[in-house]
């Protein structure tokens, strides 16, 4: 006899949205004994919660458009379109991903490797975020999605319970998951271009041809190997945070050290240094402005402190992405080996580059009337090796 899924029927989708949202406690404990499969989870609940974004991004675009400071812009219905597919697939995806993210860190954590337990977390825990996506039917209420963020909490609540994880290391677990969850939405975001262009309707495949293991997200292979070896890092900077142990602040006059006089021929013009933190997580910043007529570019160092180990790994996912439109650009990827980002607009001349350095420091450059290669020169200029080995002292 197969498994029946909650949800099955438009009543029993709507009984369990609510119960999830307002009796979560209870209702964790009523879906950690019921009977599921993947499949079935996905076909009765995973497919028309996550419909809501997707159409409502959808029909917000084309009857609205999207503004700010004056300024709007109204995508055609095809490339509105192709968006809301590509949102809805990477939207499917990403509940898979999470879910072997979720099963593949439950030994670490003293809990229960189980593939459908797991599923049944990503999939429910992800509730309020997709309920929350109906604000972007119209663009100005679009920061009410924040809403979303109960998703956390659901989370919180969900994941010790169903993964067994024991009480002692229930709330690192599920840090680290949370993180991760972050590290797939920023994911999604750079794939989402190449995806576009492929017209690939498949975001996410596994591969178990090697003995490691891969998967291909967005035609972006992730090694599992490198997979394990980046979340056991992500346990440790989360239990750092947690502890309230994590390395020190670099002080802000050091970092200070590290920005030139001038850069490409700009002149410092204003300095800035501060440090601060809260709940076991530290930082540390120096920024300067540099200018050359009406020219500026505004140049950054900063410590992200234990933080830095989460943020790297995104390293691990091989993320490569590029896209081109109207004289704009974006890319992801890695350059010397450090995760690197770079939007440059022609039209504009404005642009950023950002490269995160030893996994601890973020050297951003951002200035308007300038070319990239300016923008590159300022970011090397700071010395990113001379940081990694700050990195490593640290």
């Amino acid at each position: 006899m197969s498994a029946v899924e909650p949800g099955s029927a438009v009543s029993g989708l709507v009984e369990r949205v609510k119960a999830i949202l307002l009796q979560p406690t209870a209702t964790w404990e009523v879906i950690d004994g019921e009977p599921a499969t993947i499949g079935g989870l996905y076909k009765s609940y995973v497919i028309p919660l996550a419909l809501i974004p997707a159409v409502a991004g959808l029909l917000g675009a084309i009857v609205f458009g999207y503004g700010m400071f004056g300024v709007s812009y109204r995508p055609t219905i095809v490339s509105s379109l192709v968006s809301a597919v590509v949102n809805f697939g990477l939207a499917l995806g990403g509940v898979f991903l999470l879910a072997l993210i979720i099963d593949g860190l439950a030994p670490s954590f003293g809990g229960v490797k189980n593939q459908i337990q797991a599923f049944k977390v990503a999939a429910y825990a992800s509730t309020a975020s997709w309920l929350a996506g109906i604000f972007m039917i119209y663009p100005p209420l679009g920061v009410l999605g924040l809403l979303g963020l109960y998703s956390l909490f659901l989370l919180y609540k969900g994941l010790p319970r169903l993964m067994k994880a024991p009480e002692e290391k229930a709330t690192t677990y599920t840090v680290v998951v949370i993180i991760a969850a972050i590290v797939l939405a920023v994911i999604a975001m750079a794939v989402l271009s190449p995806i576009r262009s492929l017209g690939q309707s498949s975001g996410l495949m596994a591969d178990h041809s090697a003995a490691a293991g891969t998967l291909t997200v967005g035609g972006n292979k992730v090694d599992l190997g490198e997979l394990e070896a980046a979340s056991k890092k992500m346990e440790a900077a989360a239990k750092q945070m947690e502890s309230g142990e994590g390395p020190a602040p670099t002080d802000p006059n050091l970092l200070k050290a590290y920005l030139p006089a001038d850069v490409a021929g700009f002149a410092r013009t204003e300095v800035t240094t501060g440090s601060g933190g809260a709940g076991g997580v530290t930082g540390s910043q120096a920024e300067a402005v540099y200018t050359k007529g009406q020219s500026r570019i505004r140049l950054s160092v900063t410590d992200l402190g234990a933080a830095g180990a989460l943020a790297g790994m995104a390293g691990a996912f091989n993320v490569q992405s590029s896209t081109e439109t109207a004289g704009r650009y974006e890319k992801v990827g890695k350059v010397d080996g450090r995760m690197t980002t770079e939007t440059y607009d022609s039209n504009s001349r404005h642009g950023e580059y950002n490269v995160l350095v030893g996994d601890r420091f973020m050297v951003a450059a951002e200035g308007d009337g300038v070319g990239m290669d300016e923008l590159k020169a300022a970011v090397a200029s700071v010395g990113p090796a001379r940081l990694e080995t700050l990195a490593k002292k640290g």
